[in-house]
């Protein structure tokens, strides 16, 4: 098969197709032929050996996958050969095929395209946990909800699921272009902060009090400012740092105002840690998973894929993420769904 391979850790521009040895099945293993595979600005960070998390070199990068069962592991239940489905991957998602644990497969909607299937098991996934869960965010109808980074992947699926949950929006954006993008997406109010700060426009909107909730992929500057237009007893959340600094954050501000700052590491309950949890949070992803797909088929959940790329093109794909030019995800695809793409 061919992948892209890391030898060693390196900037992304480095890396090459190579052909590689296919996965190795094991016994709770789901072989998948991928159709599309997600391309992220952390799997940049994974890839230079900046991530929290280091994969074993040699490997491939890409922690996100859809396609076709072609193969399953003699301890797998309710997946079988021929089935659509997505999986969260530990690596190898920029590939022809991959081997999945069977606790973090997902069968599909035949509805759903295998390029936008790539936003559920990370952007849609992450922004559920945090904003339903009840010991996140937990958001409840008619508070205001401040998503900044609003057009990218989780900012998307954030507005979406929030307005779900009856809250009222206010999305940040960088350009009046994407403002367009999140008010189609749900927005009740778009600031574009390019222009100046997005504290007074926020204070305004809510009648002085505050957002109730801030969910912020951004950090730095934008994770400052918002402590300075929540509410109290407002919750927030870093779910990134795309800004490029982690921000310090100010335990006075949280004691004058009651707020709750809460944290998401979603790979914990995909196995990522030191001590793999995947199988006994199996259930509960399930779960939530299932329940995005039911509000995509009833039409409330709109998957957006800006830019795909064949897997030829990856380092392509990785610059359009990098250059912050995607509103939504940037998928590779290959096989039946580069050819139903017209891309090659």
């Amino acid at each position: 098969m061919r992948g892209v391979l890391v030898e060693e850790y390196t900037d992304f521009d480095n890396l090459k197709l190579h052909k590689c040895p296919s996965p190795i099945l094991y016994p709770e293993g789901v072989r998948i032929n991928i159709q599309a595979a997600g391309v992220s600005f952390a799997t940049s960070l994974v890839v230079a050996g900046k991530y929290q998390r280091k994969p074993p070199l040699p490997f491939i990068p890409g922690t996100e996958c859809a396609g076709y069962v072609s193969e399953v592991g003699d301890n797998v239940r309710g997946v079988n050969v021929g089935d659509r489905v997505c999986a969260v991957l530990d690596w190898g998602g920029q590939a022809e095929e991959v081997v999945a644990h069977s606790a973090n497969v997902f069968h599909i909607p035949n509805t759903l395209d295998f390029n936008k299937a790539i936003c559920f098991t990370n952007s849609y996934l992450t922004s559920y946990a945090a904003l339903v869960w009840p010991h996140l965010l937990n958001v409840q109808k008619d508070q205001v909800v401040l998503v900044h980074g609003a057009t990218g992947g989780v900012g998307i699926a954030a507005i979406e699921i929030a307005k779900i949950k009856g809250a009222k929006v206010i999305a940040t954006v960088g350009s009046p272009e994407k403002e367009v993008i999140a008010k189609k997406h749900g927005a009740d109010h778009t600031i574009n902060y390019s222009e100046f700060g997005f504290r007074k426009l926020v204070l305004e909107i809510t009648d002085g009090r505050g957002a109730n909730i801030v969910y912020d992929p951004v950090g730095g500057e934008v994770f400052a400012e918002s402590l300075r237009c929540i509410a109290p007893e407002g919750r927030i959340m870093p779910v990134g740092f795309a800004a490029g600094t982690i921000q310090k954050i100010p335990a006075n501000i949280l004691l004058v105002k009651n707020i709750t700052v809460t944290g998401l590491n979603l790979g914990y309950y995909f196995g990522w840690s030191p001590v793999d949890m995947r199988e006994y949070y199996a259930d509960q992803m399930a779960n939530s998973m299932q329940e995005l797909f039911k509000w995509f088929e009833s039409g409330l959940l709109s998957p957006r894929v800006s830019h795909t790329f064949a897997l030829d093109n990856f380092q392509m794909a990785m610059q359009t993420v990098l250059q912050r030019k995607a509103q939504g995800r940037v998928a590779l695809v290959l096989g039946e769904e580069a050819k139903r793409l017209g891309i090659e």
